[in-house]
């Protein structure tokens, strides 16, 4: 099909299409990743959690690896892209360790949104390094996610939260967002010389020893052996959707700008929030489905203005 004012869409549909369909599929699968990840961890501890499931998203990367064939690529990547990829790992292990801490002892539609508000550090991020273009669009697509997620995140019974919990799940939510950021960049740096699917099984296995680590470093190793049956098969499952999560990501941040990818991968709110609402009955009132609907809107902003 050929576009009538360019004449360019043959050669746009086999690019675009193709990378926006990948990070549709990424939003999909990270909205599920969400809510399996929170059934998992409703007892057993968040670090722990997060390490287990990382040895599952590590096994379906390097099969992966195998089913494309580029494992032979490992002993070519230069000094460079290791550095990159290290980098990007320890910074996605970081924000999953902070995101799930957060998940544990706060609401997800609470701590899903001001995770999902990394997409405007991001998209600076990638201003300044990676010198992407932002336009007017995506500057009112900053503003609006800016202040759906306030919304989001200013709920009534707050007080009440506090005096139970504490104001902990915000610190860790937005931990989770300032290094989910940074994966984004350095990852799109560290992936610009290897092949999509090596670079995620890389990465993956920093982010399996540096979860270990706490784990170890914390003295809960011995927590394993208590975790129980459903809880672990939930672990399994969140670390399946992850890999196949980051599999789309990763593949659509190779081939497309990363601007616009992390922005289309930041609409799994919407996939965790249809979720929540059936799971765990978390209902939104009126000012957070106000912020949602902002943070939709922005979000789309950034995609296609």
């Amino acid at each position: 099909m050929v576009c009538p004012v360019s004449g360019e869409w043959v050669r746009l549909e086999g690019g675009i299409f193709m990378w926006m369909a990948y990070a549709l599929g990424s939003a999909l699968l990270a909205g599920v990743t969400s809510i399996l990840a929170k059934c998992g961890i409703r007892k057993t501890d968040s670090t722990v959690a997060t390490a287990l499931r990382t040895v599952v998203v590590l096994v379906f990367s390097w099969v992966m690896v195998f089913v494309a064939g580029s494992q032979g690529q490992l002993g070519s990547i230069d000094g460079r892209t290791w550095t990159f990829l290290v980098l990007s790992g320890l910074a996605t292990g970081a924000s999953w360790l902070c995101y799930f801490k957060a998940l544990q002892i706060g609401d997800i539609n609470k701590v899903v949104p001001v995770d999902k508000s990394s997409v405007v550090l991001t998209m600076l991020l990638a201003f300044v390094f990676l010198q992407e273009e932002v336009s007017l669009g995506k500057g009112a697509g900053v503003v609006l996610i800016g202040a759906g997620t306030f919304l989001m995140i200013e709920k009534k019974d707050m007080g009440a939260e506090r005096g139970k919990k504490g104001a902990g799940w915000f610190f860790f939510a937005a931990g989770s967002a300032v290094f989910a950021s940074l994966t984004s960049i350095l990852g799109k740096i560290g992936i610009s010389g290897v092949e999509s699917n090596l670079g995620t099984a890389v990465r993956t296995a920093v982010v399996l020893l540096m979860a270990w680590v706490m784990v170890f470093a914390q003295g809960k190793g011995q927590e394993v052996k208590k975790i129980p049956r459903e809880e672990l098969g939930f672990i399994c499952l969140s670390g399946l959707a992850t890999g196949g999560s980051w599999l789309c990501y990763y593949k659509a941040l190779q081939d497309g700008p990363a601007s616009v990818v992390v922005p289309i991968d930041k609409l799994s709110i919407l996939v965790t929030a249809a979720f929540a609402c059936v799971v765990f009955h978390e209902r939104l009132s009126r000012k957070a489905a106000a912020g949602l609907a902002l943070i939709t809107a922005g979000t789309l902003a950034m995609v296609v203005l």
